[in-house]
């Protein structure tokens, strides 16, 4: 078979290093490529990214080929970009074509056998938490994805059950293939964990959020629930020992939040640390007394692996995915109850015995997901196609 796999999420120069969707991409055709040595594979790059920036994917049953025309949507109408899109891939003669996300829109004009993974679906399910216009934008090509492609892989059930009712995708169109987890957050931190906290001006003990710093991941009413996590400290006439530490980019709307802790009286006790790199994560994690996302909607929620595989307790919503990912190795909250995620911090911050019970769960739990694992069950999809 000649499979096709759209990596332009991976070293995007406009998306900088390579998070979320191009994490996923990234692990996926390494693990690939290491167990199939008969297919041949067409990797689709943009073509601004740098050659020796690819080496690690040159193969002998893999060619490598980049997008010419990416420089020119801006100038050309829409359509004309869906022609050269078109013409390149069809040159491939691909007997199929994986594009790794919705956002990643193959054209219209594609005849070819395809395969989308679907990652999210908040801007469906919580719409009221992105930009109208980009979100519009984005609806339409999640729409136009269900529909073209021969196959789904959905990351969870909960994407499964939310592609079904959304798009009314029939059953038998998607499969259920969980994401990986990178084996190093099981390893023992190479980057000094004092060196990691003195960075980031971490001073006390800290609660560890990890995420995008948008509305969907729910972080005023985070923001609201530490407020009274200190205030309850403070009316037991303890001194207050925690900070928050807010980690990951800045998303929409997120300017609002430096206003917020003021308001809340929580200046300095929260501390931004903006996008983490990857050596940094582990020693932040192992570090944290616990981990907390209350988010409003998870498509699979990676960073509650992370948080388990660094044996650190956590807090998590239980809507979505949530659940299903971490079965009973979490503590669940109602994302929307601002009372029950400041209760849940009281509670875990001054049970040492739940904390460890938490940590062995979450320890088992983060071992069911595994690269290779992802890897064997996304070729066995393509080579349905045959």
């Amino acid at each position: 078979m000649r499979i096709g796999i759209d990596a332009r999420t991976i070293l995007n120069p406009e998306k900088g290093d390579a998070i979320g969707i191009g994490h996923y991409t990234y692990q996926l055709i390494r693990h690939i490529l290491y167990l199939d040595k008969e297919n041949e594979y067409v990797l689709f790059f943009d073509f601004r990214v740098r050659e020796k920036d690819i080496k690690k994917f040159s193969k002998p049953n893999v060619k490598i080929k980049f997008y010419p025309f990416s420089d020119y949507k801006k100038y050309l109408p829409g359509i004309y970009s869906e022609l050269l899109g078109t013409a390149t891939l069809q040159k491939e003669k691909l007997d199929l074509l994986h594009s790794t996300s919705p956002f990643s829109r193959i054209p219209a004009g594609y005849r070819g056998k395809t395969m989308v993974t679907f990652h999210n679906l908040a801007i469906f399910k919580v719409p009221g938490c992105f930009p109208k216009i980009k979100s519009a934008r984005d609806r339409a090509s999640f729409k136009l994805m269900a529909k073209k492609a021969d196959k789904i892989i959905a990351v969870s059930n909960s994407i499964k059950e939310d592609m079904k009712e959304i798009f009314e995708t029939p059953e038998d169109k998607v499969e259920v293939i969980y994401s990986g987890l990178d084996k190093r957050f099981f390893e023992e931190p190479e980057a000094s964990s004092r060196k990691v906290i003195d960075k980031y001006d971490i001073r006390r003990k800290y609660i560890l959020f990890l995420g995008t710093l948008e509305p969907a991941k729910n972080i005023t009413r985070l923001l609201e629930a530490f407020a009274l996590f200190k205030k309850e400290s403070k009316e037991k006439n303890k001194k207050f020992e925690y900070q928050l530490v807010l980690a990951g980019k800045r998303g929409w709307l997120s300017q609002q939040y430096q206003q917020i802790i003021k308001d809340l009286g929580l200046t300095k006790d929260v501390v931004f640390t903006g996008y983490i790199i990857g050596d940094e994560l582990v020693p932040l994690f192992k570090n944290a007394e616990f981990f907390v996302l209350p988010s409003l909607y998870e498509g699979f929620g990676t960073t509650t692996l992370e948080a388990f595989a660094t044996k650190t307790p956590a807090i998590i919503s239980e809507v979505a995915s949530m659940p299903e990912v971490a079965d009973e190795a979490a503590m669940f909250v109602n994302p929307i109850d601002t009372n029950g995620i400041a209760n849940a911090m009281i509670k875990m911050a001054s049970d040492d015995q739940l904390k460890e019970q938490y940590r062995q769960k979450g320890s088992e739990q983060a071992k069911k997901f595994d690269w290779d694992k992802c890897a064997r069950e996304t070729l066995e999809i393509y080579k349905s196609f045959k």
